[in-house]
């Protein structure tokens, strides 16, 4: 039977006691009805891996003694996705959760000509996406930018990596299944808001050396492009 897994702010080395917050502790006694000597695992969601002991099982402050830290190298290659905010936000959750557990490195938030909502909030994204990286069992958490202009693309652009462009505009474009991929260079793809990039967003990052793909012969949702282009990047 696997370990129940929780987040932690910061990691602790093997033989130190940590007091869990109210949240994690209610679930270990309340949820689960874990009792002291019981085990579990931890993560603060940057690579490290902690086994811990139950040695308070107290519902609002449960505390663990570390039994052993190990570090979970961040898998390759790292993919970035720079996506346009939603006016659904229950859609782009949707997205944030399925691309944490496919194990994308970091989401761009992408303010865009046609992007219909720029107000979010951001400690509701990260636990979507805390939530997420529990349920799929991994140690590296998602990076989530605050939202930058696509105009500023040569400040959130890949400096040491490929930067792609996914759009629908009659133009030439490779499909991205096709495109031959270094494995482990970093890679960045753009997926732009519903009605797509305009035509001079577009000629803005084909300037700045993104390269035009295409995700396939349907025409996709925002949420779901993003997902399709993780998924496609991921395991080339």
């Amino acid at each position: 039977m696997q370990l129940p897994f929780f987040y932690i702010g910061s990691a602790m080395n093997n033989g130190s006691i940590l007091t869990l917050s109210e949240e994690n502790s209610r679930h270990i006694a309340q949820v689960l009805r874990m009792t002291v000597g019981e085990k579990i695992n931890l993560t603060d969601g940057r690579g490290a891996l902690l086994n811990a002991t139950i040695i308070n099982d107290h519902k609002k402050h449960c505390q663990v003694q570390v039994n052993d830290r190990r570090s979970v190298e961040r898998p390759a290659p790292a993919i970035t996705i720079a996506i346009s905010l939603l006016k659904n936000a229950t859609r782009f959750e949707w997205f944030l959760e399925k691309a944490t557990e496919t194990g994308v490195s970091k989401i761009i938030l992408l303010n865009c000509e046609r992007t219909e909502k720029q107000k979010y909030r951001m400690d509701r994204f990260q636990g979507i996406c805390i939530a997420a990286m529990l349920q799929s069992e991994q140690c590296w958490l998602p990076e989530i930018t605050a939202l930058v202009k696509i105009e500023k693309a040569e400040s959130w652009k890949q400096k040491d990596g490929l930067n792609l462009v996914a759009h629908c505009a009659d133009m030439e474009k490779q499909p991205l299944q096709q495109l031959q991929i270094e494995r482990y260079l970093p890679q960045l793809i753009a997926i732009g808001p519903e009605g797509d990039f305009t035509p001079g967003e577009i000629q803005l990052l084909t300037g700045e050396g993104f390269i035009p793909v295409s995700l396939g012969e349907t025409r996709l949702r925002t949420e779901t492009a993003g997902l399709v282009a993780a998924t496609l990047l991921k395991y080339k």
